[in-house]
């Protein structure tokens, strides 16, 4: 299955991140922006995700497909580089814009550019 195809829309979302200090945070995230089977991109706002991702660039991922509770996927991803304007940052803003809120889309600061470096299945 390619990597595109468990991104259905209804489901849900968690980014995992750390601080330098190894202290941990989750928070729901959107389906990403997939660049191709390795790079995939989230549209970031100031918060504490942002933060720990600059200083500690290891994150995972966890999606949750509509339906069936256990359909899934999970990510382990590595940060590959942050971008504060350009097209994807705008295209990002635009989906949050029509999908979530106006208000929303102006939270959105950052495109997060990620490398998967794993893929492993929600169920096991």
């Amino acid at each position: 299955m390619q990597l595109s195809e468990y991104f259905k829309p209804g489901g849900r979302g968690v980014l995992a991140t750390a601080g330098p200090a190894g202290i941990p945070n989750v928070a729901l995230y959107a389906a990403p922006h997939i660049i191709d089977e390795e790079t995939v991109v989230w549209g970031m706002g100031d918060g504490r995700s942002y933060a720990n991702v600059r200083e500690n660039p290891h994150a995972a991922y966890l999606y949750m497909m509509p339906g069936d509770v256990l359909s899934g996927i999970r990510l382990g991803l590595t940060l590959i580089r942050i971008e504060d304007a350009g097209e994807m940052l705008n295209a990002i803003k635009r989906d949050t814009a029509e999908r979530v809120s106006p208000e929303a889309a102006s939270l959105v600061k950052h495109a997060g550019y990620f490398k998967v470096v794993e893929t492993r299945p929600l169920s096991a």
